[in-house]
């Protein structure tokens, strides 16, 4: 029998338990931690933005349009660092990871809460240093901080890698978290074979980060005291090798891909399946596909580094086992298109974002085989070309993700429904805008346009030009995605529990949820995806008319 205070806990809201400024700085509850690393990765995303609307102004034409060469590193390298460690790694994870997976798992929190709130914490730390690196003078050696330039710029590089060794700790802390959340904390009935496929793409980027970001933790702080204490580890003068910075880095830099790239995949798992109405399709392969990317996301780091001196019979090798990614990639994308075959499909604006996930994702990949292969390598390696395949895989794929993620459980994290006339807009701005911005550029690097250049030849003006205004479009989506949800906090009709009609334990909750998510400890009976199991009278709550069927 619960006491009263018990009760209290049950029947409080989590936006109402203590509406003051102090009683979100030291929350233990998981959601508003999530929205606390919620509402700090958007405002990242913005500032990274700014820094890319501004280095594509600055190539609208040749020569010097808005900024000098030496401003133009500073953006370039800022925008990357920005969008990398401080919004595209802890976007998926710390954010909707940690409001959606305990409630997922029909936990009242995740494993350890005060760990919880330090890691948020360490984020905010880290962010700090980068704010104050970009204040002091800022870096200009790229965001992959290469050696031997960066070890004698005279720029902020010992602030940045700072900023990005604290912002690893957060990784590492909320990577931990999770793992022991998802072994200890699963309602009763709830095994492995049941779990949501959300919860197998959490579980496998948890175990990437937990393995992989102490090797860029302690290479960036060696590249720290190279420039404080002149350490010889990365100076050939000296008897170091700067092409080990290289290994180091992409050691974790190439598993960290898949710390942005498997969660998008998780959540354009639960998208497809509640939008398809139908369990999803080979749910025990794509699974195990994220374990498999997770493992194989170690052996391939080297594959960014054919040019770089390595030896052939390495080169080789790498490029072998670059081609091991394309399988567990390929069985996820088989399995979502059998998915949606013969699927009941309900164009929402969060399934808009996940056919565009599967569309970009797979053109990315695609494009990865050239950059994989030795021959084609060496004509495309720093081109943009790779420019272009990056933001593919990252931008076009991850963050698509991310804002269908968002959308679909905004209801959930806000208690609010959103305006899908509006939202459907702004998803046909950003799908257009970043098609317009970065498909032109592999017809760019194809042709031997090198990236990371401040001027260019007059040949390459036009597609310069046409990916300058293929940014605006897309800017102007983002913000119009921001009026959406801005709209909904302000004026948006209250949501029901189960307002998409989802299977997914997280919807037997209420919109927001209780503080302790639920108001008794849940027993499953069935899996996330069993749709034949029930029917659209016992899933959908109060949602429009125009729902579809089951298939």
């Amino acid at each position: 029998m619960s006491t009263h205070g018990e009760e209290d806990l049950l029947n409080t809201n989590y936006l109402k338990a203590g509406t003051g400024v102090k009683s979100w700085l030291l929350t233990l509850d998981h959601k508003r931690i999530g929205v606390m690393y919620l509402v700090s990765i958007i405002m990242a995303f913005f500032l990274g933005g700014v820094f890319a609307l501004l280095l594509r102004l600055e190539l609208l034409a040749p020569g010097r349009t808005i900024m000098t060469a030496a401003q133009y590193n500073r953006a370039f390298t800022l925008h990357g660092a920005i969008m990398v460690f401080l919004f595209i790694i802890p976007s998926i994870p710390a954010a909707l990871g940690n409001f959606i997976i305990p409630v997922m798992l029909g936990a009242k929190d995740v494993a350890f809460p005060k760990l919880n709130l330090l890691s948020f914490y360490i984020y905010v730390i880290g962010t700090i240093f980068a704010l104050f690196s970009i204040i002091s003078g800022a870096v200009d050696t790229g965001w992959t901080f290469y050696t031997p330039y960066s070890t004698s710029t005279n720029s902020s590089v010992v602030s940045m890698t700072m900023a990005a060794f604290i912002l690893g700790f957060s990784s590492i802390l909320t990577g931990l978290n999770f793992m022991v959340t998802v072994h200890k904390l699963r309602a009763p009935g709830l095994h492995w074979r049941r779990l949501p496929l959300f919860i197998w793409g959490m579980y496998a980027t948890s175990i990437i980060q937990v393995l992989a970001t102490p090797v860029l933790a302690i290479t960036l702080f060696l590249l720290a005291m190279a420039r404080v204490f002149g350490l010889g580890i990365f100076d050939a003068s000296l008897g170091g090798d700067p092409v080990l910075f290289q290994h180091f880095f992409w050691f974790y830099s190439h598993p960290a891909v898949y710390i942005m790239i498997v969660p998008g995949m998780a959540v354009v798992s639960e998208l497809i399946a509640t939008f398809s109405r139908r369990a999803i399709f080979g749910y025990f392969a794509i699974a195990m596909s994220s374990l498999g990317l997770a493992l194989v996301g170690f052996l391939v780091w080297a594959h960014h580094m054919f040019t770089a001196g390595i030896s052939e019979f390495a080169a080789m090798l790498f490029s072998a086992l670059t081609f091991l990614v394309a399988i567990p990639s390929g069985v996820k994308v088989f399995n979502w298109t059998a998915t949606l075959y013969k699927g009941s499909i309900w164009l929402t604006t969060p399934m808009l974002y996940a056919i565009a996930f599967l569309i970009q994702f797979t053109i990315g990949g695609l494009t990865g085989l050239f950059l994989g292969t030795l021959a084609t390598d060496i004509h495309l390696h720093d081109t943009y070309f790779v420019v272009a395949h990056f933001h593919y895989v990252m931008m076009g794929s991850t963050v698509m993700a991310f804002l269908g993620g968002l959308l679909y459980w905004w209801p959930k994290i806000a208690g609010k429904m959103y305006d899908e006339t509006i939202a459907k807009v702004s998803f046909a701005l950003v799908f257009i805008g970043f098609n317009a911005t970065f498909l032109v550029q592999f017809i760019m690097g194809s042709r031997g346009m090198p990236r990371r250049y401040y001027d260019y030849l007059p040949e390459f003006r036009p597609y310069h030009a046409f990916s300058t205004v293929g940014s605006w479009i897309l800017g102007l989506g983002f913000i119009v995605y921001a009026y959406v949800l801005i709209k909904s906090l302000r004026s948006g009709p209250k949501a029901p529990p189960n307002p998409w009609g989802s299977a997914g334990f997280e919807w037997a909750s209420e919109s927001p949820p209780v503080l302790a998510n639920f108001r008794e400890v849940p027993t499953i009976t069935r899996g996330p995806y069993d749709y034949h199991l029930t029917t659209d009278e016992e899933l959908f709550d109060g949602f429009p008319e125009d729902a579809p069927k089951k298939a």
